[in-house]
């Protein structure tokens, strides 16, 4: 399990889930630093944990370690969106209940970016509303503090089998085709491989095709609203677009922006 969370301020034993109460080995390892000592090799399964309670979200980190899953927890909303980014999970844990931005930000900026990792929100007994507006939002399932281990990894395998089998259209321009789901890109049907960011920029031009998409729209596709970003970043990932998918794929509105065909 990594720990991208922060330290921890004013932890208390607000709700601790069953499956820490059943019995299942309690070792905890220390909270605060980037990343725990012991890496666990690459897993079919890999979950990300947006949760605030430390207790709570290492308990459910214990108990899914147990199952040969690999995990990473982060804290807040700012860090789940910085994750996101940059790891490639299977699925979504996520608490509403965050200190600054609730989760729904969260859940809203996967899918404005028409990603369709499948998400679990995690809501305490008798706040409906939390499981509603999560659902409204995008979320593809929901559990109720205090859940068991047993019910977590189910719903984890059922919400994964279920995106599996999405039928999400796919955006294409000329030859270009991107699958949003698989997240592919191809070219004259032959595979195009693409680092992340690139494929960050090329889904924001194929979401508005015909459409100037400014590069602080592209910034935030790529790296969320938080991160410093500097100023010719997206030029270097237009300059690998077209090195990979032609020069003309992408035109520079001077001024303005980049767009996928011709602007209106």
């Amino acid at each position: 399990m990594r720990d991208l969370a922060p330290p921890s301020a004013g932890l208390n034993s607000r709700q601790v889930p069953s499956i820490a109460q059943r019995g299942i080995n309690q070792k905890l390892t220390p909270l605060g630093h980037a990343f725990d000592t012991c890496m666990l090799k690459s897993l079919p399964v890999y979950l990300l944990l947006v949760e605030d309670d430390a207790m709570l979200a290492e308990a459910i980190c214990d108990g899914v370690r147990q199952h040969s899953w690999d995990i990473d927890r982060v804290g807040d909303a700012l860090a789940a969106r910085a994750a996101l980014i940059d790891h490639p999970y299977t699925a979504v844990l996520l608490d509403i209940g965050l200190p600054g931005d609730s989760g729904l930000t969260v859940l809203r900026f996967l899918r404005e970016r028409y990603d369709t990792i499948p998400v679990i929100v995690l809501t305490a007994r008798g706040q409906l509303s939390d499981r509603i507006r999560g659902l409204d939002a995008g979320a593809d399932d929901y559990l109720i503090k205090p859940f068991e281990l047993g019910e977590l990894l189910a719903r984890v395998r059922a919400v994964t089998r279920r995106s599996e089998g999405q039928v999400v259209p796919l955006l294409s321009y000329r030859d270009v085709v991107l699958d949003p789901v698989k997240r592919k890109v191809t070219k004259g049907n032959e595979p195009v491989a693409l680092s992340a960011h690139e494929y960050r920029v090329l889904l924001a031009l194929l979401k508005r095709p015909g459409h100037v998409v400014t590069r602080d729209d592209l910034e935030k596709a790529i790296y969320g609203d938080s991160a410093a970003v500097g100023s010719n970043t997206v030029s270097v990932f237009i300059h690998q677009l077209r090195r990979k998918l032609g020069d003309d794929i992408i035109n520079t509105v001077h001024g303005h922006g980049y767009t996928m065909g011709g602007a209106p």
